[in-house]
C-alpha cells in the first residue's frame, strides 16, 4: 500500500500530484508551521505548479527517492505550495529569493525558512539529484542548509533582521505638488526599443516570452514593433501550428521551440492582443491565430460549467513537449504525396530535426497559391486527427478567478471585434459562473474547484475582474456589469488600498498575516494589478462620476511616479493607466 502525506486531502492538482511521495509534505498553515517550532527544524518551502516541467523532474529525481525523501523528512519540515493558488506566498518568496541571491527566480522555488519568524534565510530553484553544471546536489544542500541551521543561529537571525528591513519598509509618499506628464510615456518607447529584436520580434534575451504587458502598450501607438512581434511568434513553434493556443515561452531567439505547457492567461492576453491587432492593422492572418486560439479555449478549456481550466502540461508519458512534436516518417504515412511535399516545404521538413531528433512544428517558408494552401488544409487536419490519438498532456482543472476574468474580457473583446457571438456567449458564461460561485457577501474567493469556491481572493483577482466587467459593459450595454464593476470597485478600496501611501496591497487588510503585505507594482508574466485598477478605477470614475475612484487611481500613479520615471519598461501596465489619465483629465 502506498502511504500518502499531508497533502491527500487538499483540492490542489498539483498538491495532488505529491500526495504519495515518501517527503512527508505539508500543505501551507498552522500546523506545519507549529509542528516545525515545537521541534526546532528549519521549514524547507517548495513551490511550483501542476504545468511546471522542472517542477516534474525535480519531484521524480527527489521527491520520490526515499533517500532524498528520509533526508528531508528528518532535517526539516516539509511545505509544498501550488503558486497558481497562492500567488501571495510565491510573491513574497520570489522576492526575497531575488535580495537573497540578486538572481531571478522560477519555479520551482525551493526555500528554507526559519520557523519562527518565516523569514528565509537560504533560497535556490531547480535543485538536481547529483551535481551537474555546477549545480550541487540536493541533498547536499539539504546537509548543508541543516548545518548552518544548527551551527549559525546568530548569523541567521541578523541576516533575516535586514531583510525584514528591506521588505517591510512602507511605501513613500510623492512630493503633493508634482503634475501628471506623459515623460515616462516617451521614456518607455525608448527603453522598450533598446531591448527589440528588430530581425526576430519580441524583447530581451532568450529564454523570450512574449512580454504581452509591453505590447499591449504599444498596441495603442500602432508601433512596428507589435507587428513585427506578432508576425514571428505566430509562425514560430511557440504557436501550435496545428490546433491554436500559444505556449508559455521559447527557449530560443527565433520563437521555434517553446517550454510546453500552455498557459490560460497567456492565451488570454494574445487572443485580445492579437484580435485588437486584426483591424489595426488591416491584417486577416490576426484575425486567423485569434479566432483559432479562442475556438481552441472553448473546445479544450472550457468546463462543461463555463468557467476555464488553468493549465495544460509541458509533459506527457512523463517526456516534455511528446504530445507536440514528431518523427518526419510518421507525418510521411499519414499524408498523401503531395501533401506531404507542401507540408514539408512549409514546415521546414528538410531541414535537422529542432527537438530531440524530432521535428516541432514552425512555418519555415510560405505558401505560393491557393492550391497549395488548400492541400495544407487537409494535410492539418489528418496531422492532427492523429496527433488527438496520442497521450494528452495533464489537465490542471481548476478555475482561478484571476485567469478567468484575463479570458473573459479577452474573449469580449474578440468576439466583439472578429463578430464571433459565440466567444461573447462563452464569456458571459464564465462570468456568470464567478459571480454565482466566487462572488459572496461582497467578497471574492480566489479559486472555484469540484463544486467549491476556495481562498480569499487577492488584488489580481478582483482588479481583473472589475476590469473584465467594464468591458463587459461597454460591449453588452447591460447595466448589471456596470452594478458589479462598481461593487468589486468598493471592495478593492475597502480591504486593498493603502489611503496613507497609495497603492493597493496584493492582499486584503484582513488576509492571513505573513512575512510581509506585498504592493506589487511591477509587470510580470501577469500585467500589474495595481496598474489594471488603475486603469478600471480611470474608466468607472468617467462612467460613474464618483470622484472616490479617479482619487485613488491618482493616488496610486503619485505613489508609482519613481519606478515609472526610472523603470517604465518594466511597469507598462501602469503605463497604460497613465495614458488612460492624461487622455481623460488633461
Amino acid at each position: 500500500m502506498v502511504k500518502q502525506n499531508h497533502l491527500i486531502h487538499q483540492s490542489s492538482p498539483y498538491l495532488l500530484q505529491h500526495a504519495s511521495n515518501p517527503v512527508d509534505w505539508y500543505p501551507w498553515g498552522p500546523e506545519a508551521i507549529a509542528k516545525a517550532r515545537a521541534e526546532n527544524k528549519p521549514i524547507l518551502l517548495s513551490i511550483g505548479y501542476a504545468a511546471c516541467h522542472w517542477c516534474h523532474v525535480m519531484a521524480h529525481e527527489s521527491f520520490e527517492d526515499e533517500a532524498t525523501a528520509d533526508l528531508m523528512n528528518s532535517l526539516f519540515v516539509n511545505i509544498k505550495i501550488d503558486r497558481e493558488e497562492r500567488p501571495d506566498l510565491d510573491k513574497i518568496y520570489q522576492t526575497t529569493h531575488y535580495l537573497l541571491t540578486q538572481r531571478s527566480g522560477g519555479w520551482p522555488l525551493t526555500v528554507f525558512l526559519t520557523a519562527d519568524d518565516l523569514t528565509p534565510f537560504f533560497s535556490g530553484t531547480y535543485f538536481p539529484l547529483g551535481r551537474r553544471q555546477q549545480m550541487p546536489a540536493f541533498k547536499e544542500v539539504l546537509q548543508k542548509i541543516a548545518g548552518l541551521f544548527r551551527d549559525r543561529q546568530d548569523d541567521i537571525q541578523k541576516q533575516n533582521q535586514s531583510l525584514r528591513d528591506v521588505v517591510q519598509r512602507p511605501s513613500k509618499i510623492t512630493d503633493e505638488q508634482f503634475q501628471f506628464n506623459d515623460e515616462p510615456l516617451i521614456n518607455a518607447l525608448t527603453a522598450i526599443e533598446d531591448i527589440f529584436d528588430c530581425k526576430n520580434g519580441g524583447f530581451g534575451d532568450t529564454p523570450k516570452f512574449p512580454q504581452c504587458t509591453i505590447l499591449e502598450f504599444l498596441l495603442t501607438e500602432k508601433s512596428p514593433m507589435v507587428l513585427t512581434t506578432l508576425f514571428k511568434m505566430a509562425e514560430g513553434g511557440i504557436y501550435d501550428q496545428l490546433r491554436g493556443g500559444f505556449f508559455r515561452y521559447s527557449v530560443d531567439a527565433l520563437w521555434d521551440i517553446p517550454h510546453f505547457e500552455k498557459m490560460l492567461y497567456d492565451n488570454a492576453l494574445l487572443i485580445s492582443l492579437y484580435a485588437t491587432a486584426a483591424p489595426l492593422f488591416d491584417e486577416p492572418y490576426f484575425a486567423e491565430i485569434a479566432r483559432d486560439t479562442a475556438n481552441w479555449v472553448l473546445d479544450e478549456m472550457q468546463a462543461p460549467s463555463g468557467g476555464y481550466y488553468a493549465t495544460l502540461d509541458a509533459d506527457s508519458e512523463d517526456h516534455e513537449g511528446k504530445f507536440y512534436v514528431w518523427d518526419i516518417q510518421e507525418i510521411d504515412k499519414l499524408l498523401l504525396r503531395e501533401e506531404f511535399q507542401i507540408t514539408k516545404i512549409y514546415y521546414g521538413l528538410d531541414d535537422a530535426p529542432n527537438f530531440e531528433g524530432m521535428w516541432h512544428l514552425h512555418i519555415a517558408e510560405a505558401l505560393q497559391n491557393a492550391h497549395e494552401k488548400a492541400v495544407l488544409v487537409s494535410a492539418k487536419h489528418k496531422l492532427l486527427a492523429a496527433r488527438q490519438r496520442r497521450i494528452k498532456p495533464y489537465r490542471d482543472e481548476k478555475i482561478l478567478t484571476a485567469w478567468n476574468a484575463l479570458m473573459i474580457k479577452s474573449l469580449l473583446i474578440a468576439g466583439d471585434q472578429l463578430h464571433e457571438p459565440t466567444f461573447i456567449k462563452s464569456a458571459k458564461k464564465a462570468l456568470g459562473v464567478l459571480f454565482e460561485h466566487c462572488w459572496s457577501n461582497q467578497r471574492l474567493f480566489a479559486c472555484y474547484k469540484d463544486g467549491a469556491a476556495s481562498l480569499p481572493a487577492y488584488l489580481d483577482d478582483y482588479a481583473f475582474l472589475l476590469d473584465a466587467s467594464l468591458v463587459a459593459y461597454r460591449i453588452l450595454s447591460d447595466q448589471k456589469y456596470l452594478k458589479f464593476a462598481k461593487e468589486l470597485a468598493d471592495t478593492l478600496l475597502t480591504h486593498f488600498y493603502d489611503p496613507t501611501a497609495g497603492g493597493f496591497y496584493f492582499t486584503a487588510d484582513d488576509h492571513e498575516k505573513l512575512l510581509y503585505r506585498p504592493k506589487t507594482l511591477m509587470d510580470e508574466s501577469l500585467p500589474s494589478g495595481n496598474g489594471v485598477a488603475v486603469q478600471a478605477l480611470i474608466e468607472l470614475g468617467a462612467l460613474t462620476k464618483e470622484s472616490r475612484y479617479l482619487a485613488a487611481a491618482e493616488q496610486t500613479l503619485k505613489l508609482c511616479w519613481p519606478v515609472l520615471s526610472q523603470y517604465p519598461a518594466e511597469h507598462c501596465a501602469l503605463l497604460s493607466g497613465l495614458k488612460r489619465y492624461l487622455l481623460l483629465y488633461t
